[in-house]
């Protein structure tokens, strides 16, 4: 058979269009760049197998358990076009170039192109950590070939994922509710959550009390803060365990008495400097940005949430701005190195730069990876102000953050000085008399800024942050005497560990070595997309259903949500990364378990009984429970209720728990106010008299409405159904009756369930209500909707006054308002929905209207749907934040415009 003649084509495949367009200008003639648009296939779900395989070891998991855990892939239905386009560029290609990410997905990637493809000629593995010319044409003289090593890491990863899920999830349908999902990061992010909201809800505050002062010198004044009482330290917050005990020995605790008569003693006493100390200070620059530092900085200083970080620095990289963004190296390049100095030297002076280059490594656990740190793509970097034009709003600030903290980690060391002061004097008179007290003051001078005329790195919240600020105390000597004045008693309560914020909760999976990095953002949005965990301002409060699968993972899941376990397989996996390990051996010994160890499928399979009511109760006080409830959480008695009438016992009282009210803040106090205030679960308010059903007012997770029970059949009834016969004239077996859906219909504004009557139910389950109908025969209803009553007529809705005229309305006047032109655009001016203040961006007012297709978030200028998930009434100013900058992290909508044809020429009349 002749040999394809040769085209001198070349064949590259990145994984985005963005990136084929940055990568094709630089290869020049000759490459055909095409993207393969992320992952070309997958594991499908178990239910999707071909009929002959569902019986067979793939069944369960799509992976063949008995076969070295051999994953069974397919083709997604939506990139079977591309595969085909993939194809057919291929049969006219000399060469493949496979360019996907130089990380395990981009490598995994790689060869699923690999074996799809079934190239017949050369391959050739191509990577590079910046999209710009030089380093494309770095990546063209460095080839190699697939890593199999980090395809089995990736593909292990993957399988691994697939057991834990398939085998812990539905244990989570049957006991706590459906639709619920395990995972084996997210769960262990889940419980961190969840374990600091206990710490939280366990701690008891201590209080102290403590002295301050204003004291003068000829050389100015300062503020000092009392130290010691009679040689003793005085207690701060940090001196009391999270019980409120104090665990200082040698410190003295101030209660307000002892305080107020120190302060009043002194108020006349003689002050003296006691020792001036003066230290040099030093401040290193923080290491370039790794992909967790980033998001963690991201978060501090712009307000980012962790999925937002990674969607603009996405597109910085692709686009050619930024390094490649998945990484746990804080290395820079020989190059990136020269371009940091020389920039530094250029734009703050040389003696900024010091003499040598600072090198950098990581501190993470489980560190790896062999990218570089992110940094400005190019071996000489661009300013903000030489890109500010070619990027939007989000993007400039997140290339100003990177490109900042390069710079600064290649400048030199901030100098300066550390003052402490200690000056003292002995109470005079009152109830503290002769006590001698010494107060303290510090503070700190930069003498010489280095790194900090850049760039300075942000911090998280600290419960015992007792820093002073960067301040120059007066020239004073041991031995000067003081003016004090304004010396005051000052009382304090310890706080509470501080919740998560993305920041922070990256930083602390970072340093447990859980997970990977490049997952923790969508590890994040994944816990809070399944309602283990929302936003309340920046902090992670987790959820009660939260606290029901947690404790049902630690009392029967136990390792499998422990920190170290969850740490030590990440090292696994990395050990088969490095080829130090092989994939199936280590996936065999977590399944099946050897020895005296159980694998998974032996948990699985000796459960025991778990008590689902158990797993879902948590204690408030002796006598009040919060249960985790199909329709949310609520509060339960635990004393029975009796009926003053009758004397029987009837069901124990129970009480909604608000929905934005954190676990911590349900106390037992709360919970009985909670209790004392809620309002009839259920009022029965007579039968209906044409049906008999019996009607009720209900309070509902969604507010108050009323609604008809319908009783179930009898056995007699459901004995007397017609039987069905089969054609050989059998009786086939009796079906279960279709469950008649009950009338509801939500309570006015001014109703309530104390107070609603039967007739007022009875109108309110009768809605919609048909008026009549229009000149051409349309029905004309009205009825009551989320955003007000309104008339219906066919596709055509008219809003109208009040709830009340629902029942009033004629059809004479609904069809005079229908007689008037439907106002769009002329009307008078809508208020909002909801307004939520200044937008930290674009620090415009954030408001919720209603628009053509549903309600909307607008700060006018960017536009966000509010998900179907969320009412309006639900929306939070954090989500409303936080989904615009994700819309804007997104970027414009690109549309694309067809061009209009030509109209066909008239062929010339023939003369």
């Amino acid at each position: 058979m002749p040999s394809k003649a040769k085209t001198g084509k070349k064949l590259v495949i990145v994984e985005s269009p963005a990136k084929s367009k940055t990568i094709a200008k630089y290869l020049g003639e000759g490459f055909i760049v095409e993207a393969s648009i992320g992952h070309i296939r997958d594991l499908p779900q178990p239910s999707e197998l071909p009929a002959e395989l569902k019986k067979t070891p793939l069944g369960k998991f799509a992976v063949d358990i008995d076969n070295d855990f051999k994953p069974y892939y397919v083709v997604s239905s939506d990139k079977k076009k591309k595969v085909a386009e993939l194809k057919a560029q291929l049969k006219d290609a000399d060469a493949l170039y496979l360019a996907t990410d130089g990380d395990r997905e981009g490598e995994a990637i790689a060869w699923h192109l690999l074996e799809v493809l079934k190239p017949k000629v050369p391959v050739y593995r191509m990577t590079f950590g910046e999209i710009t010319k030089e380093a494309i044409h770095r990546a063209m003289d460095n080839l190699r070939d697939v890593d199999q090593d980090l395809v089995d890491a990736q593909e292990t990863r993957r399988v691994l994922d697939r057991l834990y899920g398939y085998e812990i999830s539905p244990v989570l349908w049957r006991k706590v509710a459906r639709g619920l999902s395990a995972g084996r990061v997210q769960s262990v992010v889940t419980r961190m959550v969840v374990d600091r909201e206990r710490e939280r809800m366990a701690f008891k505050a201590a209080s102290y009390w403590d002295l301050t002062g204003q004291f003068g010198a000829d050389s100015g004044s300062f503020k000092a803060k009392l130290a010691a009482v009679d040689g003793a330290k005085v207690a701060s917050g940090r001196d009391f365990n999270d019980n409120g005990e104090l665990t200082s020995r040698n410190a003295v605790h101030l209660n307000e008495e002892l305080a107020t008569a120190l302060a009043a003693g002194l108020q006349s006493a003689e002050f003296s400097v006691r020792s001036v100390d003066t230290k040099p200070y030093t401040r290193r620059p923080a290491a370039p940005f790794t992909t967790s530092t980033l998001q963690q900085e991201a978060g501090r200083k712009l307000r980012f949430s962790s999925k937002s970080t990674m969607q603009v620095a996405q597109r910085l990289y692709e686009n050619g701005y930024i390094t490649y963004m998945r990484t746990d190296s804080s290395a820079l390049s020989d190059e990136a190195v020269t371009a940091a100095r020389r920039q530094a030297s250029e734009l703050y002076g040389t003696e900024y730069v010091p003499l040598s280059p600072r090198v950098y490594s990581s501190k993470a656990a489980n560190a790896q990876e062999a990218h570089e740190a992110i940094r400005p793509a190019g071996d000489s970097f661009r300013t903000p102000a030489q890109v500010a034009k070619q990027l939007s709003g989000d993007e400039f600030r997140l290339y100003e953050l990177i490109w900042k903290r390069t710079v600064a980690s290649q400048m030199a060391d901030a100098k300066g000085s550390t003052a402490t002061i200690r000056l003292g004097a002995v109470t005079v008179g009152g109830a503290a008399a002769g006590r001698d007290t010494e107060f303290s003051a510090s503070g700190t001078v930069i003498t010489f800024p280095g790194f900090l005329a850049a760039y300075e790195e942000g911090k998280d919240e600290s419960r015992d942050d007792e820093s002073e600020e960067a301040r120059r105390l007066p020239n004073v000597a041991k031995g000067d005497a003081l003016q004090a004045s304004d010396i005051i008693a000052v009382g304090h309560e310890t706080s509470p560990p501080p919740r998560y914020t993305e920041a922070s909760l990256t930083a602390e999976l970072e340093k447990k070595g859980i997970g990977r990095p490049s997952t923790y953002a969508s590890t994040i949005s994944t816990i809070q997309d399944r309602g283990y965990v929302r936003k309340q301002g920046s902090a992670l409060v987790p959820s009660w259903i939260a606290f029901s699968v947690i404790r049902l993972l630690e009392q029967h899941f136990h390792d499998y949500v422990d920190y170290e376990f969850t740490a030590d397989m990440e090292a696994d996996l990395d050990k088969i990364a490095n080829g130090q390990a092989a994939g199936p051996a280590w996936l065999k010994h977590f399944y099946f378990g050897e020895d005296s160890e159980p694998g998974l499928l032996s948990i699985v399979n000796n459960l025991g009984e778990i008590d689902a009511r158990e797993i879902n109760s948590i204690p408030i006080t002796d006598a009040i429970t919060l249960r985790v409830g199909k329709f949310g959480p609520y509060l339960e008695s635990s004393t029975a209720v009796v009926d003053p009438e009758t004397g029987e016992v009837v069901e124990a009282a129970r009480a909604n728990v608000p929905e934005d009210l954190a676990p911590d803040e349900l106390t037992a106090a709360k919970a009985v106010e909670l209790m004392e205030t809620a309002a009839p679960e259920e009022r029965v308010l007579g039968a209906d008299p044409h049906t008999g059903h019996t009607v009720v007012a209900k309070n509902g997770r969604y507010g108050a409405y009323v609604t008809e029970i319908i009783p179930e059949m009898t056995e007699e009834q459901l004995a007397n159904q017609p039987v069905e016969y089969y054609k050989n004239g059998k009786p086939k077996p009796p079906k279960k009756p279709v469950k008649a859906k009950p009338r509801t219909g939500s309570l006015f504004a001014s109703m309530s369930v104390d107070t609603i009557t039967l007739d007022e139910a009875l109108q309110l389950m009768s809605l919609p209500r048909v008026l009549g109908q229009d000149a051409e025969g349309n029905p004309i209803t009205v009825q009551n909707g989320r955003f007000g009553p309104y008339l219906k007529k066919g596709t055509d809705s008219r809003s109208i006054g009040s709830e009340e005229e629902i029942f009033t309305i004629t059809l004479e006047q609904a069809l005079e308002i229908y007689s008037q032109p439907k106002q769009r655009g002329a009307r008078a001016a809508v208020p909002p929905l909801a307004e939520f203040g200044p937008d930290p961006v674009s620090e415009k007012n954030i408001v919720v209207k209603e628009g053509r297709f549903g309600p909307y978030i607008t700060d006018g200028v960017t536009n966000i749907t509010v998900p179907r998930s969320t009412s309006v009434e639900e929306l939070t100013r954090e989500q409303a934040v936080e989904l615009l900058a994700e819309k804007r992290a997104k970027g414009p909508v690109k549309r694309t415009t067809t061009a209009r044809k030509a109209p066909a020429r008239k062929a010339a009349a023939k003369k």
